[in-house]
């Protein structure tokens, strides 16, 4: 008998690829003016573990925020760098423009301005490989 891993009592358990972290960064990508209440339900989170996981981004300068009146408009740095060793040297950016791109349009950029998804994420004049 064949499992997936998405069966009960399959191999797979019940992890996820990306963290908390993550999810959240990628719907703050995709709606800018999104409200913690709606990037919760996007990232299944609850809206308190957003608000603490929307201040880690901003302390480690991975987005933004500006008011305008009673709103927060977020703004993500694409050329933030990924903060584990096994990524050292790429940028952020390249991941969330696939990831964050209009389902209704894919050919959508996810981020404005963001780099290009034919670049690998490593800063200009940075080492590695250039496609």
């Amino acid at each position: 008998m064949v499992r997936t891993m998405s069966e009960p009592g399959g191999s797979g358990g019940s992890w996820t690829l990306l963290t908390g972290h993550g999810h959240v960064l990628i719907e703050i990508a995709r709606n800018p003016e999104a409200r913690i209440r709606d990037i919760s339900a996007a990232a299944g989170l609850t809206e308190r573990t957003v608000q603490a996981i929307v201040a880690d981004l901003e302390a480690a300068g991975y987005l933004t925020r500006t008011r305008t009146g009673r709103r927060t408009i977020y703004t993500v740095n694409p050329d933030s760098l990924f903060r584990h060793s096994a990524q050292e040297g790429l940028r952020v950016g390249p991941l969330l423009d696939l990831l964050a791109t209009d389902e209704d349009d894919p050919a959508a950029p996810g981020l404005a301005g963001g780099p290009g998804l034919g670049e690998l994420g490593r800063p200009a004049g940075g080492r590695g490989w250039v496609s």
